[in-house]
This record gives structure tokens, C-alpha cells and sequence, in this order.
């Protein structure tokens, strides 16, 4: 389903169109679209998850279109992704390859390769920063340069083992077989139900930041008595490669390496009660995952949630029920259906209007 602007007179429609371009320019400045994907990082990261396109210049471009309104730049975004061609498919991307940047966790205070706080406000205050209201280019170049004399001592790049790993080591972890099957498509094939597990991520992923963290917290607070612990969270780059489209040989030397993405990507950990093969029970742990295209931490916390959840379906609560989160979350979906209430109704209103004014003339009567 997929609501668009209402059709009717062109030269009001023009005219409208031109007063929105006026808003957006009435105070003659423009805001360069660089500028907002090197300051409004987050927001640019947060349209690219739910646009499910990872285009960082185009979603800035989509946020300076839509006067920085997250739902109309997704909505701009996944039009311009529908117009793209896909010539290829990636190889797998495995978590284990991140180069990161940032890497903590909640189940234990020492995991192998340490915790990494990253760049993150988690720490600060969260106090209003009037300095800031003066910044200008030349006090952040100044910045920066102080920083970058400092002397550190980079890590280098090495895999970071999981810390899944360590409960996995004491079998405590639920595990399964892999899967390396195809995943489903959503974006060709549509959603339906019931879904695969590829289809819920998918559109876990790409559902609005708000709607996920929103569900992911009512199953935290009651509504599906899903209490998490976070066993990793990592936030980095990420290598892109695919097959020689030329053919030959088939080994990782011969793919090509287009690049690199940054994402979120999280494991949390749910403990659950199984049969111990006696007659009692045990508890064993049970794994959430989330993954989102840059920095979206607390949306990828939520998915992991949502995504054990739905795995693990409980008929008591709406948050495990596949057609009620995932039908609701999707922000073009969701805005869609909310702003077509604009667009015009006078005949069912009419008709309804109809009926009240006779069943309260039909009371007048007796």
C-alpha cells in the first residue's frame, strides 16, 4: 500500500509547491547537503536504515528535500531506490569482519579484547551546550587539529572474538544448525505470512526508529516479559565484496571489494527455562539480534528484542504476534496511511453525516 500527493487543480498544486520551496528558502540561505551528512550523522544514518539504502549523500540530499522531516526523506529515499537497477548481489557479510569502532557489553565487565567505549553521548550530561550556538568552521578546524596531534596508540585491525562465544563455551547457549539457505526478499517479493526469520529482519531493519524502539520497549516492560541483557553491541565499518563478474575463479581472492558500510550490529541474551532431560528444568540462554546501517544503536537494541519475540511467538502478548509488529513499524506504510486522511472524503462523510442527521432527526421525531 503506498499513499501519494492528491491530485486536483495543477495551478494550486504549483502554486503550494512553490510557497514550500519558499519556507524552505525564506531566510535566503541554503544548507549544503555535505553539511548535513557531516553534522546530522545520526539522522542521516536513521533515514538510510529505514530507506533501506545506504547512500549517505542521497539521504543528506532527501533531509534537505524534506526540511529535515525523517518520514519524508524515507519516503524520497525508497522512491529513488525503486528506480535502481541491482546488477549484483554481496557476498555474505559476517560481524566477525567489522572493523570497530565501538564495542561494549552488559553481560561482563572483562570480555576478550576489552570493551571499547567508542564515540558516544551515553556519557555526557545531556546538558544543553550554549558554546555551541558560537561554533564556526574555523574553532572546528582547530579542534580537530589538537585532537589529531595528540599522541594515542591505535589497536590495528583484528577480529574480535563474540563474547556469545563464552556462554556457547559453558553450554548455555541455545544453539541451532547454520543456515546458509538464500534469504527471502522483501522489496521483491513482499511481506507475508507467516514470514521467515529473513523476512522479519529485513523488515525489523528497515521499520521506523520510533515504532521499533516503542515495541521492543512494551515487550521490555511487561507486554511479553522479554528481559535482555545486551551481550555485545559493535558499531564500525564493515567490508562489501562481490563475485568477479567476470567469472572465474570462485575463492575470496578473486571477489571484488567495493567498499565498506558502517553499522550497528547486537546480540542480547534472554535467559529461558528448558527441560534438563530429568524431569526439571534449567535455564539456558536464548540470543536477540539486531543489525541497522550506521549508527542506530538503540533501534538495533530494540530488534533484538522484537526479533526473539517474534521467534519465540507467545499468543498473550501483541509484541509476539508477526502481523501486528510488522505491518505497523514500516514508517513509508505508517506515514502513508496517517496522511491520507488530507486528501479528500467528502462522500463517505457525507454519507455518514447523512446517517447521523436522520437517526438525530428520527429522536427529534418521538
Amino acid at each position: 500500500m503506498g499513499y501519494v500527493a492528491v491530485k486536483g487543480g495543477s495551478a494550486s498544486i504549483d502554486a503550494s509547491l512553490e510557497r514550500l520551496k519558499y519556507e524552505r528558502l525564506r531566510s535566503g540561505t541554503s544548507i549544503d547537503t555535505a553539511d548535513i551528512a557531516a553534522s546530522l550523522r545520526a539522522l542521516v544514518d536513521q533515514v538510510m536504515s529505514e530507506g533501506s539504502l545506504y547512500a549517505e549523500c542521497v539521504a543528506a540530499l532527501a533531509l534537505k528535500q524534506a526540511e529535515g522531516s525523517p518520514e519524508e526523506a524515507v519516503f524520497i529515499l525508497r522512491a529513488f531506490r525503486s528506480t535502481l537497477q541491482r546488477s549484483y548481489y554481496s557476498r555474505t557479510i559476517e560481524g566477525d569482519s567489522m572493523q570497530v569502532e565501538r564495542r561494549i557489553s552488559s553481560c561482563f565487565k572483562d570480555i576478550p579484547g576489552g570493551q571499547v567505549l567508542g564515540a558516544s553521548a551515553d556519557y555526557s550530561h545531556r546538558l544543553i551546550d550554549p558554546a555551541l550556538g558560537a561554533e564556526d568552521d574555523a574553532a572546528a578546524r582547530a579542534f580537530v587539529d589538537g585532537y589529531l596531534s595528540r599522541p594515542f596508540s591505535p589497536r590495528g585491525w583484528a577480529p574480535y572474538p563474540r563474547v556469545t562465544d563464552l556462554l556457547a563455551g559453558d553450554g548455555l547457549l541455545r544453539l541451532f544448525p547454520r543456515d546458509d539457505s538464500g534469504p527471502d526478499d522483501v522489496t521483491k517479493e513482499g511481506l507475508s505470512f507467516p514470514s521467515s526469520r529473513s523476512m522479519r529482519l529485513q523488515v525489523l531493519a528497515r521499520g521506523q526508529t520510533g515504532a521499533v524502539t516503542a515495541l521492543g520497549y512494551a515487550s521490555l516492560r511487561g507486554y511479553g516479559a522479554v528481559h535482555p541483557t545486551v551481550a555485545e553491541l559493535r558499531f564500525g565499518r564493515l567490508p562489501v565484496y562481490v563475485a568477479n563478474p567476470e567469472g572465474g575463479g570462485e575463492g575470496p581472492d578473486d571477489d571484488y571489494y567495493l567498499g565498506f558500510i558502517r553499522a550497528t550490529e547486537v546480540e542480547t541474551v534472554i535467559p529461558v527455562q528448558v527441560p534438563d532431560g530429568s524431569g526439571g528444568e534449567r535455564i539456558e540462554f536464548s540470543v536477540g539480534y539486531g543489525f541497522c546501517f550506521g549508527r542506530n544503536e538503540t533501534k538495533a537494541i530494540a530488534m533484538s528484542l522484537l526479533d526473539y519475540c517474534l521467534e519465540y511467538k507467545d499468543e498473550r502478548y501483541p509484541t509476539h504476534d508477526e502481523e501486528f509488529v510488522l505491518l505497523h513499524i514500516d514508517s513509508v506504510e505508517a506515514t502513508g496511511f496517517i496522511s491520507h486522511l488530507k486528501l479528500p472524503h467528502y462522500v463517505t462523510f457525507q454519507s455518514s453525516l447523512d446517517s447521523a442527521r436522520a437517526t438525530a432527526k428520527g429522536k427529534i421525531d418521538e
